[in-house]
C-alpha cells in the first residue's frame, strides 16, 4: 500500500499514450541522486524512492524535496516533463 503526504506524488513509468518508460531502471536512476550505500546495500532516501505502485515502477517524490534539494527537485519535474509520463497526486489510502 502507498500512502501519501499532503503535497507528495508519484510519477509513473507510464507515458501519457499509455505505454511503459524506457529503460526500466529510470526510477532507479533518479531516486540514486539522493541514495547511500550502507553494508554494499543502496539505501534511498524518504524523499526521493523508487516504487512499484499498480505494479508500475514508479517514483515517490516527497513535497519536502522542494525545499530541501530544489535542483532535484526541478530535475525530477523537468524529466517527468520531457518523457510525458504520468504524474498521480492523490493515492487511496
Amino acid at each position: 500500500m502507498t500512502i501519501l503526504c499532503p503535497g507528495d506524488f508519484i510519477v509513473v513509468g507510464e507515458t501519457m499514450e499509455g505505454s511503459s518508460f524506457k529503460p526500466s531502471d529510470w526510477a532507479e536512476r533518479l531516486g540514486g541522486a539522493l541514495s547511500s550505500l550502507r553494508n554494499r546495500r543502496v539505501v534511498y532516501s524518504p524523499l526521493l524512492m523508487p516504487i512499484v505502485y499498480e505494479g508500475i515502477r514508479c517514483l515517490r517524490v516527497a513535497a519536502e524535496l522542494e525545499m530541501e534539494y530544489p535542483a532535484i527537485y526541478k530535475e525530477v519535474i523537468e524529466f517527468s516533463n520531457n518523457n510525458h509520463l504520468k504524474v498521480v497526486c492523490d493515492v487511496p489510502g
